[in-house]
């Protein structure tokens, strides 16, 4: 019997295969992590492994427009700011963000690693909205722009 297939990921290559990052928008923003869908070939849905260490976030508050994401915590405690309030969050618990979403982000108030899986969809055409920065994110295919939300003008009408 063999130990490696290309439809399984072991937990060693798992934990060899974390990597840190961050927001740059955000300077506390700190998560250690490892993209598990794509080490397998999966293209349309995101799943990942994610740790922030004590006293850090994860990335910034934002919502999603297109793009419908999850969380569930493996291990750890944490607040969740889901549309201006503020939630615990442990171990066993669910979030999901439905699009249009509402703005969410996570951070480690606790005294150990916060530990999740998070994913969702990867579709060609995503737009983000980043509340607490009055900023929008744009992104198509491999393309990013960033937008001050209130310089934003209407185009209208729109013809039907």
């Amino acid at each position: 019997m063999t130990d490696q297939h290309p439809y399984l990921l072991r937990a060693q290559h798992i934990e060899a295969g974390l990597q840190p990052f961050s927001h740059p928008w955000n300077p506390n923003s700190e998560i250690l992590g490892a993209y598990l869908g794509r080490a397998l070939g999966l293209k349309r849905t995101g799943v990942n492994l994610a740790k922030i260490p004590p006293g850090k976030e994860s990335f910034v508050y934002h919502a999603h427009h297109r793009e419908e994401e999850w969380l569930y915590i493996l291990s750890g405690t944490g607040i969740a700011e889901v549309d201006g309030q503020e939630f615990e969050v442990r171990a066993g618990d669910f979030m999901a963000f439905p699009t249009p979403s509402v703005a969410h982000h996570l951070r480690n108030g606790g005294e150990e690693d916060l530990v999740y899986l998070m994913g969702g969809e990867n579709l060609d055409v995503e737009i983000a909205d980043f509340p607490h920065l009055q900023k929008r994110m744009v992104r198509t295919q491999e393309s990013i722009d960033i937008f001050n939300i209130a310089e934003a003008k209407p185009f209208g009408p729109l013809k039907g």
